[in-house]
């Protein structure tokens, strides 16, 4: 039997991870999934993955009780901050994306790593529109301070790939279904129409991340002979410290795989 000589995808995965610079791991993220379509890397988890993922010097990252109070709506510095905001949740939702296929990937089957190198890449595109847009605002990543817990729920789900699937694409992703209509509302009540046609490309991608989530995390409980929606409801318990909370999107959640058995309980 020869050896595969192509390179590692974790390897591969692990170096998009380390990297500081927003663009240039942006550029490494959609190469990484670009690879592994065209099947340019071998599938071996030969390393493991970061505990903590590389960060630029700016934003500076603040715990939310210390995050700068909103500004007056409509304003051009309430404007700046909300997609500032926006920029830094698709930034680590790359590194989250990437952690997944990395870290679980040689657990489970290539249809996981392609689906989860697939959402990365998307989070990639939706950073550089955002950081894109922001550059029309005079303004860039960086320039405001950041959320800086929103990589707690990868390190305390790092040992249980259900327990990542529950919280990251069923939780986190899936209240970007409920509170992304109200930012495209908001968006184009200012004539902002370039902002509009992003959020809604954010959230066409997010009803298909948070179904390739429902989707895996339903074949694992099936695995492990549970049924699904206790099995969230338990590890959404144990893993996850804030709150599910309405108003919930339900037709998003519903075309996302997420029916109602799932949250109701939790709010």
């Amino acid at each position: 039997m020869t050896q595969d000589s192509r390179p590692s995808l974790a390897r591969a995965i692990r170096a998009a991870l380390e990297e500081s610079d927003p663009f240039a791991k942006a550029m490494a993220t959609r190469k990484v999934a670009r690879d592994w379509r065209l099947g340019r890397l071998a599938p071996r988890f030969d390393c493991a993955m970061p505990d903590v993922p590389g960060r630029p010097v700016h934003p500076e990252l603040l715990p939310p009780s210390q995050m700068p109070k909103r500004r007056k709506a409509g304003s051009e510095r309430a404007r700046i901050a909300l997609w500032h905001s926006i920029a830094h949740i698709e930034f680590v939702a790359i590194d989250l994306a990437l952690d997944m296929a990395g870290r679980f990937g040689g657990e489970m089957d290539d249809h996981f790593i392609g689906d989860f190198l697939w959402v990365a890449a998307d989070e990639a595109m939706h950073f550089a529109l955002i950081e894109r847009h922001l550059r029309t605002m005079g303004s860039h990543y960086g320039a405001l301070p950041a959320h800086g817990g929103l990589w707690d729920a990868a390190n305390a789900t790092r040992h249980d790939v259900a327990a990542r699937l529950a919280v990251v694409p069923m939780v986190l992703e899936a209240r970007g279904l409920d509170v992304t209509p109200g930012m495209l509302t908001r968006v184009k009540s200012l004539g902002d129409e370039r902002g509009a046609v992003i959020l809604q490309r954010i959230l066409d991608d997010e009803i298909r991340h948070v179904r390739f989530g429902a989707t895996h995390f339903i074949d694992e409980a099936k695995r492990r002979q549970s049924e699904p929606a206790i099995l969230w409801k338990m590890l959404v318990s144990r893993h996850f410290k804030g709150a599910v909370k309405p108003p919930f999107n339900d037709s998003a959640r519903s075309a996302a795989g997420l029916s109602r058995e799932f949250y109701p309980a939790l709010v």
